[in-house]
């Protein structure tokens, strides 16, 4: 009875060469991912930046909202945008957050980096009971920062009663998020 298995051929040399170069070219592209990551995102950030206490936000009645004035208290500001759904998503339980933890000394800041016309028009229609500033450009700076390298949305910093970033969240925040944060003082 003769095997009825098909017997392997040996790679062409180019064939050979082709999967060589792509498996040495996908293992360069790690190691430069790796270490672009180590330089890149591991690299410290100012703690806060220059001017980030002696700054003024416009909130979204037009009065200026002084950074000065959440001094000496914990502090969660949320960058967000109207057009942005895991930031839309998560507004609620961040309200919620700011009134549950308000007597605590808690204070929530929102930073929309977006138009001011469309945030009065989302507030309308989802009011929040925490200050809300709107400066597209400003934001986004705040945000990169504070440690938000790749921009996105949304982002969280929680700057505890010292003026010490002491937790950041890039995307969407979490209920377990919030309360780990609670006991920041």
């Amino acid at each position: 009875m003769t095997d009825s298995l098909p017997q392997a051929t040996p790679a062409s040399p180019r064939r050979r060469n082709l999967v060589l170069a792509v498996g040495a070219g996908a293992t360069l592209a790690g190691v430069g991912l790796a270490a672009w990551r180590n330089t890149h995102l591991a690299q410290p950030v100012a703690e806060p930046f220059a001017g980030f206490w002696a700054h003024q936000w416009t909130a979204t009645d037009g009065k200026m909202l002084p950074m000065a004035s959440f001094m000496g208290k914990p502090l969660l500001i949320n960058f967000w945008a109207t057009w942005c759904a895991p930031c839309v998503e998560e507004l609620p339980m961040v309200d919620a957050f700011f009134q549950a933890q308000q007597q605590s000394d808690w204070q929530v800041l929102g930073l929309a980096a977006d138009k001011p016309r469309n945030v009065q028009d989302f507030l309308q229609k989802m009011p929040l009971h925490f200050p809300v500033a709107v400066d597209a450009m400003l934001a986004t700076q705040w945000a990169r920062q504070l440690g938000n390298i790749a921009g996105g949305l949304p982002f969280s910093v929680v700057i505890n009663s010292a003026g010490e970033v002491a937790q950041r969240k890039m995307g969407k925040l979490t209920a377990a998020d919030l309360t780990g944060w609670s006991a920041i003082k």
